[in-house]
């Protein structure tokens, strides 16, 4: 089965369209597939639509790549067999290796069962082969500024919940501080008082 759509790439097409794959920023890119021939082909297809791509032939090296290059997405082929796509996909989170990139499946037309079962595990999307390059360069780039979305939001409400910590801390400190405020003025004044008892006692003792 063909993993790609035959969209020709003219020559000079990408130099003189700057508004298109060139001006588009760069992804990072992790193709996890056993299968040398669509390694090669995707990779090369990829990088003319602006993508750094890492090539894992299976989950255990990709595994090894991710622990020191970190990656937008990661593109896992389901017809692994040295260690499964999904069990490829969990344990790459299991590790912490994952970030905020996104998982995209590769399956045939005959997966959709195996499909259904990744995207319960926690995928973020699917393409089915073949496929269009363009069409999935579209696909990446949404779900990656997604994610972006998704990331601003977190640090956002991160940020957030951080500045309400330091206000409550703030508040209870004020507290603190006009507690003891109240303690010493009430001190203040029971001494005032004694001593205006003691003097009204002298001058009653005088008189």
């Amino acid at each position: 089965m063909p993993i790609f759509k035959r969209n020709r790439i003219r020559h000079g097409e990408l130099e003189g369209a700057p508004e298109t794959a060139r001006s588009l920023r760069r992804l990072r890119l992790l193709l996890v597939d056993e299968n040398p021939t669509a390694r090669a082909v995707v990779a090369r297809r990829l990088s003319h639509l602006n993508y750094d791509v890492a090539l894992a032939e299976n989950g255990f090296i990709a595994l090894n790549l991710l622990v020191t290059r970190p990656v937008d997405i990661i593109l896992i082929d389901m017809g692994l067999t040295m260690l499964p796509a999904v069990a490829t996909m969990q344990k790459i989170r299991a590790a912490n290796l994952a970030g905020n990139a996104c998982f995209v499946m590769i399956a045939g037309r005959l997966d959709s069962q195996s499909t259904v079962e990744a995207l319960a595990a926690g995928a973020d999307d699917h393409v089915v082969k073949p496929f269009d390059f363009d069409v999935l360069d579209a696909r990446l780039r949404h779900l990656c500024q997604r994610a972006e979305q998704v990331g601003a939001l977190t640090r956002h409400n991160a940020d957030l919940d951080a500045r309400i910590a330091r206000r409550a801390v703030e508040l209870g400190e004020t507290r603190e501080a006009l507690r003891e405020m109240q303690i010493d003025r009430a001190r203040l004044v029971s001494s005032i008082q004694a001593l205006h008892d003691e003097v009204e006692r002298l001058h009653a003792a005088q008189g």
